[in-house]
């Protein structure tokens, strides 16, 4: 698999489109992949240097994996994600299944990170985290607190539903599309 190197600023539109309809967030440590789907995710620059910011709930098995090895890639499709992608990273936790096998999906070597990509999401940033921060509950609207965070918690909820997120500041460290 060739790995065609891309100005990630000249795709930002493309992968903020993208985006709105789900992309993938992989990481990995101590051998073991996760990848899971976002639709929260900011292509800029940070410190004068290119970056993806993430937001990972706090009760996510991907949390877990970023909390050991804070490296990151961000896989985007050049159509949208295929369905059964969608269900299963979607919804399945990495600590049951590995969802990766379990989609048979390809799995290339990144080049800066220690992280893999994903040839059925072939866009690829591969991240290196220089920053993270937990949400602060206070500082979000209380609309919003009522639509994504409807219980009075910042850890376990038993719905799934009601945690805050970490934000991951990912330096972009190789950008490009596999091919």
């Amino acid at each position: 698999m060739e790995k065609r190197h891309i100005d990630p600023y000249e795709y930002a539109s493309a992968i903020t489109k993208a985006n709105a309809h789900g992309i993938l967030l992989t990481t990995k440590a101590e051998g073991e992949v996760d990848t899971m789907v976002i639709g929260w995710g900011l292509i800029g620059t940070l410190w004068g240097k290119p970056t993806f910011t993430a937001f990972v709930r706090t009760s996510r098995h991907t949390h877990a994996l970023l909390e050991k090895n804070p490296q990151f890639t961000i896989n985007v499709p050049l159509d949208r994600l295929g369905k059964r992608i969608f269900a299963v990273a979607g919804t399945k936790s990495g600590r049951h299944v590995d969802k990766a096998a379990l989609l048979g999906l390809t799995l290339a070597n990144g080049g800066k990170v220690d992280v893999p990509a994903i040839a059925e999401a072939p866009i690829t940033l591969e991240c290196e985290v220089v920053y993270r921060q937990m949400m602060d509950r206070d500082a979000v609207s209380e609309a919003t607190r009522e639509r994504f965070y409807p219980a009075d918690v910042t850890d376990v909820d038993a719905s799934g539903s009601c945690y805050y997120h970490e934000i991951y500041y990912g330096e972009i460290v190789d950008s490009y599309v596999l091919e």
